[in-house]
C-alpha cells in the first residue's frame, strides 16, 4: 500500500465530504433538525452544473456558482414547503424530519423525470484529467481544484458565521429563537438564509463529486447522505468545525479500507464507526456534552 498516495486521496475526498456535511451541520445548528432532503439538493446541484456545461456550453468555473445558486434556491423552496408550515404550527421536530424525507423522495422523482435514470457525464476535457508530473504521488488537476474550492468555501462559511453580523444573528437564533426575536432579528429570514447556504454548499459538493467520479444519476445522493450523517455525528451534531474534521476522517477511513482490499466492506466499516461513536461518545469527537454546551 502506498500510504502517501492514500493520504492524498483521503484529503481531496475529505474536502467533498466535509463540504456536503456542512449543510447538514448548518441546518441542525440553527433549526435543531436534520434535513434528510439535503442529499437530494446535492444531486440537483450536480445536475444543474452538468446542464450549464452541456446545454449552455459554459465553462465549469461558471457552472459551479450557478449550481450553488440553483441549489440554494431549491433549499429555500424546501424550507418554505417542508419546514416552515410545520414550524408555524409548532409541530414536533420528528414531523419536520419526516417531511424532509418526503421532500427528498419528491426531488429524486422529479430528477428521474427530468434527467432519466442512466448515468450522465461531463464532457471529456471539461477539466484536464492527466496526473500532474514530477510528484511522488498521483494527483490530477480535478482533485487539486476540488480541494482548493472545498477549503475556500469552508473558510468563507466559517468567516460568515463567526465574523459577520449575519453570523451573529444566526448564532442568536440557534441559541434561542424567542430571545433573537426580542433583539429584532427576523428568525424566518435567518431560517431561509440557512437553507440557502446549506443548499449552496450541497450544490458545490454535488458538482465537485460529479467531476471527480464523472457519473451522475438521480440516486447519487443516497450513499453520500449516509456518509454525511456519519461525518456530523463523528464531529458533533451542529458543530461546523467538527463537520470539517469528520469529513476528512471518514474519507481517510474509506480510502484506507479500500486500499487494504476491503472495498466490499467500506460502508460497513464507516457505519461501524458511526455506531461506536453513538455508543461511547454521542456528542462527537469535537462536540461538547449537552449539559455543558453554552
Amino acid at each position: 500500500m502506498n500510504v502517501t498516495q492514500q493520504i492524498v486521496n483521503a484529503i481531496w475526498l475529505g474536502g467533498v465530504y466535509s463540504l456536503f456535511a456542512l449543510g447538514y451541520a448548518l441546518v441542525f445548528s440553527v433549526l435543531g433538525v436534520l434535513n434528510l432532503a439535503h442529499s437530494a439538493v446535492f444531486m440537483w446541484g450536480a445536475f444543474i452544473g452538468l446542464t450549464v456545461v452541456t446545454r449552455f456550453s459554459l465553462p465549469i468555473w461558471l457552472a459551479i456558482p450557478v449550481a450553488m445558486l440553483g441549489a440554494g434556491i431549491i433549499g429555500i423552496i424546501l424550507d418554505l414547503v417542508a419546514f416552515a408550515p410545520l414550524r408555524r404550527r409548532n409541530a414536533p421536530r420528528i414531523s419536520q424530519l419526516i417531511s424532509s424525507i418526503g421532500a427528498a423522495i419528491l426531488l429524486v422523482n422529479i430528477a428521474q423525470f427530468a434527467f432519466g435514470t442512466q448515468p450522465q457525464r461531463f464532457p471529456s476535457g471539461t477539466i484536464p484529467n492527466q496526473a500532474l508530473e514530477g510528484l511522488p504521488f498521483r494527483i490530477t488537476p480535478i482533485q487539486v481544484i476540488i480541494l482548493i474550492i472545498s477549503l475556500v468555501l469552508m473558510a468563507l462559511l466559517q468567516y460568515l458565521v463567526m465574523r459577520t453580523r449575519i453570523g451573529q444573528a444566526m448564532r442568536a437564533v440557534a441559541f434561542n429563537q424567542r430571545v433573537a426575536g426580542l433583539l429584532g432579528i427576523n428568525s424566518g429570514g435567518i431560517f431561509q438564509l440557512t437553507f440557502f447556504l446549506a443548499g449552496a454548499l450541497a450544490g458545490a459538493a454535488g458538482v465537485l463529486y460529479g467531476l471527480a467520479y464523472n457519473s451522475m444519476t438521480p440516486f447519487m445522493g443516497d450513499g453520500v447522505a449516509l456518509k454525511g450523517l456519519t461525518v456530523i455525528v463523528l464531529g458533533g451534531l451542529g458543530n461546523i468545525q467538527g463537520a470539517v474534521v469528520g469529513g476528512f476522517l471518514v474519507a481517510a477511513l474509506e480510502v484506507f479500507s479500500i486500499a487494504a482490499g476491503s472495498s466490499n466492506y467500506r460502508y460497513a466499516i464507516v457505519f461501524t464507526l458511526l455506531f461506536l461513536i453513538l455508543l461511547f461518545r454521542p456528542q462527537g469527537l469535537v462536540g461538547q456534552k449537552i449539559e455543558t454546551r453554552a
